[in-house]
């Protein structure tokens, strides 16, 4: 099968805020009480995404409390959000890779 008759591509992207708490090895600041994560990561549908990067984030020592998914490109692009150049590329990015990318991190401190 050629490039060009690949069947097409069921991935989607989604873009995922996580919260995660502190567990040892983390590599979260040290007075930090946990995180938020903007995270985009690509999966058939979102359920497969959510699955893929708690995995994930379970194997790099982090703690995994809450996930809110915030839906495709196209679903973001329909509800207003404003969506930067960087933003599309590192989706694309997750995409091309079947991949997660931690887009941000924000430690959260008391």
């Amino acid at each position: 099968m050629s490039d060009t008759e690949k069947k097409p591509n069921r991935q989607q992207v989604y873009t995922l805020l996580v919260e995660i708490g502190r567990k040892s090895g983390d590599g979260l600041p040290d007075k930090a009480t946990g995180a938020a994560l903007m995270i985009y990561a690509s999966g058939v549908d979102e359920a497969e995404a959510v699955r893929e990067t708690v995995a994930i984030l379970k194997q790099a020592d982090c703690a995994p409390l809450d996930v809110s998914g915030y839906g495709t490109l196209a679903e973001r692009e329909a509800e207003g959000h404003d969506i930067s150049e960087e933003e599309r590329a590192l989706m694309q990015r997750a995409l091309d890779e079947n991949s997660v990318i931690v887009a941000q991190m924000t430690p959260f401190f008391d």
